[in-house]
Parts: structure tokens; C-alpha cells; sequence
């Protein structure tokens, strides 16, 4: 059984946080509320699509939260005529 978290690891937790969004609102401006909802989904082990018309900075803000989270970043160009075998591979 998982234990609840102390408050010192809340704070912890709440500073490393407010640090990386003061870090992403410095690179990217006024997406403050797109930076949060995706942390949120990072910090919900879930998935996070990110669409919109090219240019707007999603592959930059992806690049910036990868380096300020240590992770690892790879970037797939989705087209129509993507199948899921095109990017995991298949045994012959």
C-alpha cells in the first residue's frame, strides 16, 4: 500500500514544479496554461497530444521540457499513411 505523501515532499515537489513552469514561461511566452495541463498529464503518467498549425512552437516546447526534466527527446511526423508497424517495427 502507497504512502501519503509528507508535506515536506508536497513542497519539494511544488518548487521543482513552479521552477520548471517559470522556466518554460522564460523560453516559450504566453503559454503558461498549455505548460501547466502538460505537466499535469506528465505528472498523471499519462499521454499528451499536442496538434496545431505548424509554427506554433510545439516541437520547441516539447525540446525545452525534455532538457529541463532530463528526458529524453524524439520527435515522429505523423501522416495519413502512418502505420503503428512504421514506427515500432516488425519480425520477419
Amino acid at each position: 500500500m502507497k504512502q501519503v505523501p509528507s508535506a515536506d515532499e508536497i513542497k519539494k515537489v511544488s518548487l521543482k514544479l513552479n521552477a520548471v513552469i517559470e522556466a518554460l514561461d522564460a523560453s516559450l511566452f504566453g503559454r503558461n496554461k498549455i505548460h501547466k495541463m502538460i505537466l499535469s498529464g506528465i505528472l498523471a503518467r499519462g499521454h499528451v497530444l499536442l496538434e496545431g498549425l505548424p509554427g506554433l512552437g510545439k516541437t520547441a516546447l516539447v525540446n525545452c521540457l525534455g532538457k529541463l526534466l532530463d528526458l529524453e527527446f524524439k520527435r515522429i511526423q505523423f501522416t495519413p499513411d502512418l502505420m503503428p508497424s512504421d514506427i515500432t517495427g516488425t519480425e520477419i
